[in-house]
């Protein structure tokens, strides 16, 4: 395996890692020589025992903190084994939840997050949390049961899809097995490989024969793989932070999370503002002086916008120039700008970028204070009071209600976000005011803040707020939902109910697929399929065994959201939310960008069409 590990590279090579495990390990010993299932430790999995056995040694071995899914007739072997070895595990209420659990427990933790289902309808319900770990880059471990693929396997088999060609589009590596043998290290190879440069989803397919079969174990744990750091191109990098009179700005995502610390200190040490992406959030605590909140163009906070105009040299580190974080490309262009990540495919992508330097961002961060001497700017006081006094202005926007006739989605965000505390999980949906979150909940360290970025899955929060809840029960856990993303994973609030998860969940209900309703109106001057059905929340709440709390003005925010956090056990708040009447600054910037893009012919069609439906409008909105 290379040193560089990135997910071409793995996804080339999975086809002989199955055979490697086999082949590295020792031959069977006799029968009897050690008792069945007996040991596993950090170390590696040994002895005689059963392959769902040695699969659940193997993630012992790790340290999971939890399994999530649902048990079938393929899988229920590996499900006993785990309750065998108290391995934690979490029954979900849809298949869907599984992988997103597991990618919230990620999330969260910071570790390999773990989910198990069968083949066939349990791969095609797990596939969205895939994408999102994968595009996020979260690392995930599916132990995922296949049907029997033995020759002479009988032809018409339940769950008998293509199992393996449905997964490896959506991980960073698929580990196929053929004999029990190979079922522990495969196991521990997805871990190391989840973990090991930009982290992100494997899988392991075992056909469901082999959790039965016996084999002696004897599978040490492998080392991670090595870090890259390219030192010709670490020099260039210096040689452009040397000189003292460019003004930096840095740009951090979530590669810093493990670094915070560290990137603070560079912080400092170059006099730069931090704008963050938004799984970057709380990287660098919201409350420090040189904190301009996410991103840095016309999509992110007014104070991010305003510092990084005065940017002459940005460094960009942990992070991505995706399609969400930038509005659509949307990114003012800086000279010279110097980009550091770990995964060398999203270096220099995007953007004009001048230098890039493939490693991770603590690696880079801790050299950097190592060379401080080189770098270092003198304070700067009247740099901390610009920016105190951007954001501040950022802060009464949020606090100010801009929206009268029902609840001010944003004023709600930065409401809740008061009344919690600092350490507190705040996770928030795909909705229309995804990105006033972004803008106004503030956060002072990272694994805080969750919201699906890059892949945009409806309905993420809500399994992912319980699989938070489960995984740090010393935090409160609160959960900003929509009402069509309500709809789609609403049911799983009973598995919050069933294990006594007190998730303060937040509908914000207008009624409508309101994104949509912002993305279609100003084109097509009409809407089309965003009405949806009205739901008795509080007759759901009942139903679902859940405390119910209702907001439906602003005046009744602050005391609403005391309600909810005061109520022992879990919690749904419907929020009676409008959308009219403050701007999203991301959506804005959207617009503008797609139509400074948009082909002259095509601009001419849509001004045509928008002129004929202003002058003869139909109202016929649905």
């Amino acid at each position: 395996m290379p040193t560089r590990v990135n997910r071409r590279q793995l996804l080339s090579a999975t086809g002989a890692l199955g055979g490697a495990a086999a082949a590295s390990l020792v031959p069977a010993a006799q029968a009897g020589r050690v008792e069945l299932g007996r040991f596993a430790n950090r170390s590696g999995v040994g002895g005689r025992m059963t392959g769902a056995q040695a699969a659940a040694a193997a993630l012992g071995c790790q340290g999971v903190a939890c399994v999530f899914g649902i048990p079938g007739a393929q899988n229920n072997e590996f499900w006993d084994a785990l309750k065998a070895r108290s391995i934690p595990y979490l029954l979900v209420a849809h298949e869907a939840s599984a992988s997103v659990m597991a990618d919230a427990a990620a999330r969260v933790t910071g570790e390999v997050g773990v989910f198990s289902v069968v083949p066939g309808p349990g791969i095609t319900n797990c596939l969205t949390g895939l994408g999102e770990a994968l595009h996020d880059g979260f690392p995930l471990v599916g132990v995922i049961t296949d049907i029997d693929r033995s020759p002479g396997a009988r032809l018409g088999q339940v769950h008998g899809l293509r199992n393996a060609d449905l997964i490896r589009p959506v991980v960073k590596a698929l580990l196929e097995v053929h004999h029990q043998a190979e079922i522990p290290g495969a196991i521990l190879e997805a871990f190391r490989i989840a973990r090991a440069g930009e982290p992100g989803p494997t899988a392991v397919l075992i056909p469901y024969p082999l959790f039965t079969a016996i084999w002696d174990y004897n599978t040490p744990a492998p080392p991670p793989y090595p870090a890259p750091f390219d030192e010709a191109a670490y020099g260039r990098v210096l040689a452009h932070l040397c000189d003292r009179r460019q003004r930096v700005g840095i740009y951090a995502g979530m590669g810093c999370a493990g670094a915070s610390h560290a990137l603070t200190a560079v912080a400092e040490l170059l006099q730069a503002p931090v704008a963050t992406s938004v799984t970057g959030k709380g990287c660098i605590a919201d409350s420090h002086p040189l904190a301009v909140g996410w991103g840095y163009g016309g999509q992110g906070t007014r104070a991010a916008e305003a510092a990084f105009k005065s940017v002459d040299l940005l460094l960009a580190v942990g992070v991505r120039y995706s399609e969400v974080s930038t509005a659509y490309y949307a990114i003012p262009p800086h000279n010279p700008l110097i980009h550091v990540d770990i995964n060398p495919h999203n270096l220099g992508k995007n953007v004009p970028t001048h230098v890039t330097l493939c490693s991770d961002a603590g690696l880079f961060l801790n050299r950097l204070l190592a060379d401080a001497h080189s770098v270092r700017r003198s304070p700067c006081p009247a740099l901390y009071q610009r920016i105190g006094n951007w954001r501040q202005v950022d802060r009464v926007e949020a606090a100010t209600p801009r929206i009268t006739k029902a609840v001010d989605p944003m004023l709600f965000l930065k409401t809740l976000r008061d009344s919690l505390g600092p350490e507190e999980l705040f996770f928030v949906d795909v909705t229309a005011s995804t990105h006033w979150a972004s803008e106004s909940v503030e956060v002072q360290a990272p694994r805080r803040y969750f919201t699906p970025t890059n892949n945009q899955s409806m309905g993420w929060a809500i399994p992912a707020a319980i699989a938070g809840q489960f995984v740090r029960p010393d935090r409160q856990v609160a959960c900003v939902t929509g009402d069509g993303c309500f709809l789609m994973a609403g049911m799983e609030i009973s598995t919050a109910a069933r294990r006594g998860l007190p998730v303060k969940f937040f509908v914000l209900d207008d009624g409508a697929y309101h994104y949509m309703q912002m993305l279609q109106e100003p084109v097509y001057r009409r809407t089309t399929a965003t009405d949806l059905a009205r739901i008795d929340y509080a007759a759901f709440a009942q139903a679902m065994g859940v405390g119910f709390n209702q907001i439906a003005c602003n005046a009744d925010v602050a005391a609403g959201i005391a309600r909810a956090l005061a109520t022992p056990g879990p919690v749904l708040t419907r929020i009676v939310a409008s959308y009219e009447g403050r701007e999203i600054r991301w959506l804005s910037t959207l617009r503008g960008q797609y139509l400074k893009k948009m082909p002259n012919n095509q601009k001419i069609r849509l001004a045509a069409r928008i002129g004929v439906r202003t002058l003869a409008p139909a109202d016929d909105n649905d």
